[in-house]
């Protein structure tokens, strides 16, 4: 079980510091929303945020592009210092060639799901994935509910990758905080992606932890059945 917080909900005038702070409270990744004002109603960081982020930052950049046209990018952010990158699957024609583009690049590939997008478009790619993003919420801004539905859908991601021989590890963005960690790792994730949930606490360090134990109970839940 891994833990990514989303720098989108950092103090941006601060990003440097924040990063640093988390790193040291255990995070595992980094993870960075990248996101264009067309494929979700919101503007981001970009490219040279990115590239100030590796320079900082003692763990992963998990970089995740939430924009329209990826393939254009990809080159790109990997040089910057992605060392996963996930793209969605809504927004490519050329999913295959993609993903294998990332890994050529040496970067560990991802695909991000939408909640209303089927699972079934998966089904060509998923063995070929290091990284499943499971969106619990619709992407665009931090600070949202967790929909509830996901459980569900996170139950079936897993038995469609386990099925599929796929070894990627499912990434649940969005609403995860700790009293839904251990729900969410018990049905299935494997890397808990917590922006709010970390950054605007009044302790982040201590919200890490308590994310951390959390998500270690789902775990060995898991483990049990």
């Amino acid at each position: 079980m891994r833990l990514a917080p989303s720098v989108l909900s950092a103090d941006f005038a601060a990003l440097g510091e924040d990063v640093r702070k988390v790193a040291a409270a255990g995070a595992d990744w980094i993870h960075v929303d990248v996101m264009d004002g067309r494929f979700v109603p919101n503007i981001s960081i970009g490219l040279p945020v990115v590239a100030a982020l590796k320079r900082v930052s003692p763990v992963p950049l998990d970089v995740h592009l939430m924009i329209v046209e990826p393939e254009r990018y990809v080159d790109q952010f990997v040089e910057a210092g992605a060392a996963s990158l996930s793209v969605h699957v809504e927004a490519t024609d050329h999913l295959h060639r993609l993903v294998h583009r990332i890994r050529q690049l040496g970067a560990r590939p991802g695909v991000a799901i939408n909640p209303a997008t089927s699972l079934d478009t998966l089904a060509e790619i998923a063995p070929d994935l290091d990284i499943v993003i499971l969106m619990s919420v619709n992407p665009g801004f931090g600070g949202q509910a967790f929909i509830e539905r996901s459980y569900d859908r996170l139950r079936r991601l897993r038995d469609f990758l386990d099925r599929a021989g796929s070894q990627a590890l499912i990434t649940v963005d969005g609403g995860v905080d700790p009293g839904r960690a251990e729900a969410v790792v018990a049905a299935g994730g494997d890397v808990l992606v917590a922006g709010a949930a970390v950054f605007a606490a009044a302790d982040p360090a201590a919200a890490m932890a308590d994310l951390r134990a959390a998500g270690t109970r789902g775990w060995q839940a898991r483990g049990a059945r």
